[in-house]
């Protein structure tokens, strides 16, 4: 299965359009050490950045969307230079700040080099916040 997975992230991060990746489900089932392992094997540097719990990052990115501005302060947060093609940008427990997710849109639109993976829990029931009526 470790195999499996990570030859699939391999073949995304040799796409030429590629999207940043969004991993879902359930708690302590290995998003997290997939990603990780993804990003030692396959790239040069890995910048993670935990947003669970993270007051900074709920800081930066409630601002806007300015991916120089945003990129700078994941640098920070992580203390890795973020390079376009060499560092893969892992968002952890991003289901925890809607502007992160928002911002994947806004990275895949105007810096279509950087590879971001973000990953978790519940991220499907987050995504449908304030969808659901009820009678």
């Amino acid at each position: 299965m470790k195999r499996f997975a990570i030859q699939r992230l391999k073949a995304w991060k040799e796409e030429p359009s590629r999207k940043p990746l969004i991993l879902s489900g359930g708690r302590q089932v290995g998003k997290t050490w997939l990603m990780k392992a993804f990003g030692k094997e396959a790239f040069t540097n890995v910048a993670y950045i935990n947003f669970d719990g993270n007051p900074r990052m709920q800081q930066l990115f409630s601002l806007d969307y300015s991916i120089p501005r945003l990129l700078s302060g994941l640098q920070a947060e992580s203390a890795v230079v973020i390079k376009p093609g060499e560092t893969l940008i892992v968002f952890d427990e991003i289901q925890t700040n809607p502007a992160a997710l928002t911002s994947l849109k806004y990275f895949y639109e105007e810096a279509p080099g950087y590879a971001i993976i973000a990953a978790g829990s519940l991220l499907g029931i987050s995504q449908q916040q304030g969808t659901c009526s009820s009678n």
